[in-house]
């Protein structure tokens, strides 16, 4: 179909299907992860890029660049996180303008509890939904659109002054 054209009906059914198993499905597992870990899902977001991160730090900046989040909600977020004990700021070296984020070892012990059940619950209502050829397809149909945003995302960055 031309760009610009209207969605067939069949589209936007798709698409409502798709949006409401989405917002669920991720309600879902972020009501069940604050239930059994105390960690909402914005938490173990954080938690995650930072034990990825080359010694678990890494500058606010990459941090909100990683998530993809507004630098208030990081601030935000990271202000609740530095009060519970799971992460903690430094003032960055290279640039004293700069601040550092570092996950703590509650951080690190909090994350991998929360990995742990996530997984679990993942395997619950998405993996064991589908057959195998199904998640494959999933898989790919993710990449894709996600390498569809990730275009236009590098181009807002990169328009972004520094």
């Amino acid at each position: 179909m031309a760009r610009g054209a209207p969605l067939t009906p069949a589209q936007v059914a798709a698409w409502r299907r798709f949006h409401r198993m989405q917002s669920q499905l991720i309600g879902v597992l972020g009501r069940e992860l604050a239930q059994a870990t105390g960690l909402s899902e914005a938490d173990h977001e954080v938690l995650a890029a930072l034990a990825e991160a080359p010694k678990g730090t890494l500058r606010a900046r990459d941090l909100r660049w990683e998530l993809a989040w507004e630098k208030s909600r990081l601030s935000h977020q990271l202000r609740r996180m530095e009060q519970r004990g799971l992460v903690r700021r430094t003032e960055c070296t290279e640039d004293s303008r700069g601040t550092v984020i570092v996950i703590t070892a509650a951080g690190r012990t909090a994350r991998r509890a929360a990995d742990r059940f996530q997984q679990e619950r993942i395997r619950v209502h998405l993996v064991d939904a589908l057959d195998p050829a199904q998640l494959e397809a999933l898989g790919e149909i993710s990449e894709l659109v996600l390498h569809r945003l990730g275009i236009a995302c590098t181009e807002a960055r990169s328009a972004e002054p520094a």
